[in-house]
């Protein structure tokens, strides 16, 4: 049984600014060779808006970060639901809170239809 895969993603300009910075940090680069590292920042930050935000399944979610990703069963999340800022966060069984990268609280209802579920007063 194949289950669809819903992705949440950062904003793409945050790429497309990070490549800007890298070309703008070529000269400097070149200047010398201790210069070089400069080029490392955009080069993580490219890397990271890439790479970084949320997927879900009927299974579980995972949260993808620059080095790394957390996956959790949706049975171990308890409650879903925006911070002051915007974003959604998960809460945990254990009390754990988990602020999911790249999705804003308005995409709940989007991450909710990944699980296969249907939220409160939704018809199908």
């Amino acid at each position: 049984m194949r289950t669809e895969t819903v992705r949440f993603r950062h904003n793409q300009a945050i790429l497309v600014a990070a490549v800007i910075a890298f070309i703008g940090a070529l000269p400097l680069a070149s200047a010398g060779w201790y210069f070089v590292p400069v080029l490392l920042v955009p080069l993580a930050i490219g890397v990271w808006a890439w790479r970084a935000g949320t997927e879900a399944d009927a299974r579980e979610l995972r949260l993808r970060a620059l080095a790394g990703q957390r996956r959790v069963a949706w049975d171990r999340v308890v409650e879903l639901g925006a911070d002051a800022r915007g974003r959604a966060v998960a809460r945990l069984d254990d009390g754990e809170l988990l602020v999911l990268p790249g999705v804003r609280g308005s995409e709940l209802p989007r991450l909710v239809a990944a699980t296969g579920q249907n939220l409160p007063g939704r018809a199908t």
